[in-house]
């Protein structure tokens, strides 16, 4: 994908640093830059003896420059993988805004340079987390293993992933733009120009995060409590997540990702090209579908714009090594449909053997809870070194387990499977 270059700072070894609060206080902390623009943090626990290696791939994508605050907050997040022992390595990627692609050369950079300084551990997972999910997925397929040589990663851990390409997780936010349009007409507002809703916004616009919140807010009242929102306002918010089904604590962030990301994603990365089309979707669930349908705005997706992003961010499903997944099954974010597309795309390849999927009954995305993850971690390691693949009850099991070290907080469903995302989105036509 198009990208802007920008000068990276020169690469240096690891210094030592003030781990953040949550990290063990007997820990090591490090940080630098790895010469290609990306800064980086480590943690390794007391008495670790090469044991276990962690590598995260952070969620996003950030639009921001690179910035060693941005991986402090990765590494406090994700300390309970410190807790359990592992050793950890998390980088900012090199640049912000969308390049699945890049960020998974990024994670594996500092995986070498881990090991140039800290030596070869014996096992090296690699946890994808939402937008790092997608990472992951398509890191585990190009840094596989190659028959005579020792493998990059023995195994891959996605948590809350935004999975299965850009063009599945992300389309329905363009159907939410024009419904979003068609509904309140304040993005943009009638006496500004307009553009192509595809592109987030025209080049040159200084919207901000807080106008977009405002602009929602005077046409929804969402940010208001309920019982200060007018009638007219009620009605238009329960049209729009009545035909694009999201909660309504989501609504100001996917909008917010269907501007922001949008421009990222078509104006520097697609070459202003739309990969997102809604010629024929047919959109239902308001009070005039036929109106609707009618009135919303619509756009052809740029073939070439389609295959750019799909060969930078959807996983061929060809796994040659063990995959664990964890997926809440009420995340607001990225939709637990998307590990039901994901599965199809592993089940074609013809590999199935190597994934193995579970889900909790959570309502959160960044992070579900603490005693969870050592659990999926000591099944992947399972698998891994025993050659026991995981079902989804002994991943609950484990973690029922855990509690007694990391708290109460299991709430995995073994028996839970994901409809189709075509059940959650509008698909018709599509």
């Amino acid at each position: 994908m198009a990208g802007l270059a920008a000068a990276a700072p020169p690469a240096t070894a690891p210094q030592p640093a003030a781990c953040p609060a949550s990290v063990p206080a007997d820990a090591h902390c490090y940080n630098g830059s790895d010469g290609e623009g990306a800064l980086y943090w480590i943690a390794i626990p007391a008495g670790w003896q090469r044991e276990v290696l962690v590598m995260h791939a952070h969620g996003g994508p950030e639009l921001g420059a690179p910035s060693l605050a941005r991986g402090a907050e990765d590494l406090q997040r994700w300390s309970v993988m410190v807790k359990a022992g592992y050793a950890w390595a998390g980088s900012t990627y090199r640049r912000g805004g969308y390049g699945v692609t890049m960020a998974g050369e990024d994670t594996e950079r500092l995986r070498r340079l881990f090991v140039r300084y800290f030596g070869q551990p014996r096992r090296t997972v690699l946890h994808g987390q939402s937008y790092g999910g997608g990472v992951a997925s398509k890191a585990a397929e190009r840094y596989g293993p190659v028959p005579g040589q020792r493998p990059a990663y023995d195994g891959v851990l996605l948590t809350s992933g935004v999975l299965s390409g850009g063009g599945n997780a992300y389309e329905f936010r363009l159907d939410l733009r024009v419904v979003y349009q068609y509904v309140c007409r304040n993005h943009p507002r009638p006496d500004e120009p307009s553009y192509p809703l595809w592109q987030g916004l025209p080049p040159g616009a200084t919207l901000t995060h807080a106008d977009l919140a405002e602009r929602v807010r005077e046409c929804t009242g969402v940010g208001l409590p309920a019982a200060q929102r007018s009638p007219e306002q009620a009605q238009r918010l329960a049209t729009i997540l009545s035909v694009v089904p999201i909660p309504e604590r989501s609504l100001l962030s996917h909008l917010s990702w269907a501007t922001f990301l949008f421009r990222d994603l078509t104006q520097k990365r697609l070459d202003g090209r739309n990969p997102f089309g809604n010629a024929q979707v047919v959109y239902s669930g308001s009070s005039d579908d036929a109106a609707l349908n009618a009135g919303v705005l619509r756009y052809e997706a740029d073939p070439v714009a389609v295959a750019q992003l799909a060969l930078d961010s959807r996983p061929g499903g060809r796994l040659r090594l063990p995959v664990l997944t964890l997926h809440a099954i009420h995340d607001p974010t990225a939709f637990v449909e998307l590990e039901h597309s994901y599965k199809d795309i592993v089940e074609a390849a013809g590999a199935s053997d190597q994934l193995v999927q579970t889900f909790s009954d959570q309502s959160t995305h960044s992070y579900l809870s603490d005693p969870e993850y050592p659990a999926l971690m000591r099944a992947l390691l399972d698998w891994i070194d025993r050659g026991e693949k995981p079902t989804p009850q002994k991943v609950a099991q484990l973690c029922a387990q855990y509690e007694a070290g990391y708290g109460k907080g299991c709430a995995l469903q073994p028996d839970y499977a994901p409809p189709a995302l075509a059940t959650r989105v509008p698909a018709a036509g599509r």
